[in-house]
């Protein structure tokens, strides 16, 4: 037996004073609820209601009972709306795990608005360039930009794409000269992010499909693509970085292109989160927010 359903059997039955009203307004036959309440009183061990001709009445163990349904199925009721309204609004603790590149350069960009649009969550941020395990770590979404993503039980959710480039300070090229071709490039100092596999090589694609792979003798090698940023801005050679980390950089003259009619493999930045057959409202808020802000281009020349 549904016990839920005959305690609100049984509330409707004393509510209302009568089966026959209590089985017009379910809409189900009497016989049903008299069932109901019966099986009840079996299961309690004890008679809840004394049946006349004219009326019900309650015995000492129905008003307790009763007194007991009515508190427990109003907690009921107000526990199935709190979770109702919590599944439409975007409530808690938000918890974001982000690169430190990207939480430098890109998340004041747009998490104040989204903040400002949900009062009533809060954001617990992690900025770290190592692997996260979200599940272990607890971690609601990852935004990442890579060019690969681990074979895993998680969903990943393509926000946009991130050219690489090759760059170098003005003062460094007109100290050393520009090079011009790839073959150039191995006279000159990389600035290499040492948690890459190969820090030095560069894997570059000309036109008509022409491919040359460059190995530079490396001058500075960093774990922190901050680090190297400031380093080529500060003339110590080149370096390749993901646009968005030297979008700003660029505009104003601080690095400028080198061999820009050569490109480098582009990397994506993916929101990743635990598969879930129910997204809860705010992992649901943010990858929207960030699908549609990301959808138009941020990182252009």
């Amino acid at each position: 037996m549904d016990q839920l359903s005959a305690m609100q059997t049984f509330r409707r039955v004393v509510d209302l004073g009568s089966f026959s009203a209590a089985a017009v307004q379910a809409g189900v036959s009497h016989t049903i609820l008299s069932r109901q309440v019966k099986s009840l009183e079996r299961q309690l061990g004890t008679q809840l209601l004394t049946r006349t001709t004219r009326r019900l009445h309650l015995t000492e163990a129905g008003g307790l009972f009763y007194r007991h349904c009515v508190q427990i199925l109003e907690q009921m009721q107000a526990m199935t709306l709190e979770l109702s309204e919590h599944q439409q609004q975007p409530t808690g603790t938000l918890r974001l795990s982000v690169s430190t590149a990207f939480g430098e350069l890109e998340l004041g960009r747009w998490l104040p608005d989204f903040v400002e649009r949900h009062e009533g969550l809060q954001i617990e941020l992690n900025c770290t360039d190592r692997f996260v395990d979200l599940l272990a770590e607890e971690t609601d979404v990852c935004l990442r930009v890579t060019d690969h993503l681990p074979d895993s039980s998680l969903v990943a959710r393509r926000l946009a794409t991130s050219d690489v480039v090759l760059v170098a300070a003005p003062a460094y090229l007109q100290r050393h000269g520009t090079p011009s071709t790839p073959d150039a490039l191995a006279a000159h100092p990389l600035l290499g992010y040492s948690q890459l596999q190969h820090p030095q090589r560069l894997l570059l694609a000309g036109a008509n499909d022409e491919q040359r792979q460059v190995l530079m003798p490396s001058r500075l090698s960093a774990n922190s693509p901050m680090a190297l940023r400031a380093a080529a801005i500060g003339g110590l050679g080149i370096a390749s970085f993901d646009r968005f980390i030297v979008h700003d950089a660029l505009g104003d003259g601080r690095l400028i292109p080198v061999l820009a009619q050569w490109s480098l493999p582009s990397r994506t930045l993916y929101a990743v989160y635990p598969q879930s057959r129910y997204l809860a409202p705010k992992v649901r808020a943010l990858l929207d927010y960030v699908q549609t802000y990301y959808a138009e281009p941020r990182w252009q020349d």
